[in-house]
């Protein structure tokens, strides 16, 4: 849709410097954005485009100067302000509905395998060659792609999405306005075996998995269920793609985890806590709220609340930079060492092999 800059400004809740009459239809990265476009900038890295930029409006922090000639929207938070934007000018995706031999009340494909005792609230999708089991449960609105399967006893609640492949185990719960993204896992088996007399005897895994509302799961990610009880994600926490999270495990409310991130089983973690991609938490450990860990950092004792570590194990962020300052150069460093020592060994020989350590 196109829109003019002055209606943009109102609707994202920024301040217009510019010509308001502009029409702008999409947003656009900084440095490729062209007229009819808004792009934005959050991150000082890409200060220089904002003397090079072809955008037609970029959004701002206040009192950043822009190009001539291009209009600023001054925000609190440009990054918000840029969602907003993106709301406005281009919305969610929409779903296609399923094909259809005759209209229904639930769009609902012949090819789609449901259970005579699941139950639907109004207004749901189900695709072909979606499966729903004895006794689930979904909510009103609720889109169910190809081939994702919802297992026995799932509970699902309103306008929620679960795209090609995805797969519910049975017993679950799933909170309103929850995606699962293509080839998720909710709810498989917890790694848990006893080991004895040479043999890995399974343990029976007779928890369930608890999604809360407003949780988006990556693809291809799998939450295990618990061996007992459950395993827990709080509402408004988001994964990206590849993730594990392990038996027992509960993580709190609107948490960010980057891909390849790895959660061993029976680990609590706090609210807003960020874990940077290929991150690893060994089991039964507490990570306390706002924590941040870097990328590849493997956390093997606790965190309390408010720390950022990063490091291999984690320790607190600066430390860690110091260390990786040296780690540069231990080729380097152990060359002078050596030279050092020869040089030592010269001075022994030279004075007889007194000792010239003091």
């Amino acid at each position: 849709m196109a829109i003019r800059l002055e209606e943009l400004a109102q609707k994202i809740g920024a301040t217009l410097h510019g010509d308001g009459a502009i029409e702008v239809h999409s947003c656009a990265p900084i440095d490729r954005a062209q007229a009819g476009e808004v792009s934005f900038l959050a991150n000082k890295k890409y200060t220089a485009h904002l003397t090079t930029t072809n955008a037609s409006a970029v959004i701002v922090a206040s009192g950043t100067t822009v190009k001539t000639g291009v209009a600023a929207l001054e925000a609190v938070d440009p990054y918000f302000a840029f969602r907003q934007a993106m709301v406005v000018l281009h919305g969610f995706r929409k779903h296609p509905a399923p094909m259809l031999a005759s209209p229904k009340k639930n769009s609902i494909s012949e090819r789609a395998v449901i259970h005579v005792t699941a139950r639907m609230g109004e207004d749901c999708a189900v695709h072909a060659g979606a499966v729903i089991e004895d006794g689930a449960t979904l909510g009103a609105r609720c889109v169910i792609y190809p081939n994702a399967y919802v297992g026995q006893g799932v509970r699902m609640g309103d306008d929620c999405v679960v795209y090609p492949g995805a797969c519910i185990y049975d017993g679950c719960v799933i909170g309103n306005r929850v995606h699962l993204h293509a080839n998720a896992v909710i709810g498989s088996d917890g790694f848990g075996y006893a080991t004895h007399q040479g043999r890995h005897e399974k343990i029976p895994q007779s928890g369930i998995v608890v999604i809360e509302d407003d949780v988006e799961i990556g693809s291809c990610c799998v939450i295990e269920r618990a061996a007992m009880q459950e395993t827990r994600i709080g509402a408004g926490t988001k994964f990206a793609d590849l993730i594990s999270i392990g038996h027992g495990t509960r993580i709190g409310k609107h948490c960010l985890l980057v891909s390849l991130v790895g959660i061993s089983g029976s680990v609590n973690m706090g609210n807003y806590v960020v874990l940077g991609g290929q991150a690893g938490v060994t089991g039964h450990l507490s990570i306390g709220d706002g924590v941040q860990v870097a990328g590849k950092a493997a956390v093997v004792s606790d965190i309390p609340e408010g720390m950022r570590v990063a490091g291999v194990p984690a320790i607190e962020s600066e430390a860690a930079l110091r260390n990786h300052l040296v780690f540069r150069d231990l080729y380097g460093m152990s060359r002078k060492l050596k030279s050092l020592e020869r040089e030592v060994a010269k001075l022994q020989a030279a004075q007889g092999g007194t000792d010239t350590s003091s």
